[in-house]
């Protein structure tokens, strides 16, 4: 009986999945929008995502510009970027915000790039840890006579094949990243 491997594959998506979402919010020296995302507006006597109260659009490579539907609300804005603390340049004017990055230094990509990499880590544990308890499930199997022996070594086989294929694009991914942080 083959074994079903549904949920360790679940899992290796979760992670990199998990793993995107990360790298996403880590600054580079490039105006990505989503590093706005966690920003929380207050508008109307509620927290909003600042996504809710304007449109967030890459001006050039260091400038992002925030339009904001409700001209009222542009100084709310302003000041909830400020307070985020990402270490970025914020100005005002008629149209809506303008959010600046300045140029990283060597550093502070280095320290990034250190992050990152831990990022990476984490999600590769997630992944041992899944392949870990679907090893488990296969033993126990093998040894409660639901599956024979040549079955559990080609199980465990495909189980690893998962595994390894699943760390090669969180490599993959972690490569693009400190390729991107560093240029």
């Amino acid at each position: 009986m083959a074994y079903n491997f549904i949920e360790l594959k679940e899992k290796v998506a979760d992670a990199k999945e998990w793993l995107t979402k990360e790298f996403q919010g880590l600054r580079t020296g490039r105006a990505t929008p989503a590093i706005l995302d966690a920003v929380q507006v207050e508008s109307y006597g509620s927290r909003v995502p600042i996504n809710q109260v304007g449109s967030v659009s890459v001006e050039d490579a260091r400038t992002l510009r925030v339009s904001v539907w409700d001209p009222a609300q542009i100084k709310e804005i302003e000041k909830a970027i400020t307070d985020a603390n990402l270490g970025v340049g914020v100005s005002s004017d008629e149209k809506g915000v303008r959010v600046s990055f300045p140029e990283l230094t060597s550093d502070r990509r280095s320290q990034i790039v250190k992050i990152a990499k831990d990022k990476l880590e984490h999600a590769k544990v997630s992944i041992r840890t899944a392949r870990d308890d679907v090893r488990q499930a296969i033993l126990k199997q093998e040894k409660d006579g639901e599956m024979g022996e040549d079955d559990k070594f080609r199980a465990l086989e495909d189980m690893q094949k998962i595994v390894d294929d699943g760390n090669k694009e969180l490599e993959a991914m972690a490569e693009r990243k400190e390729t991107e942080i560093s240029s």
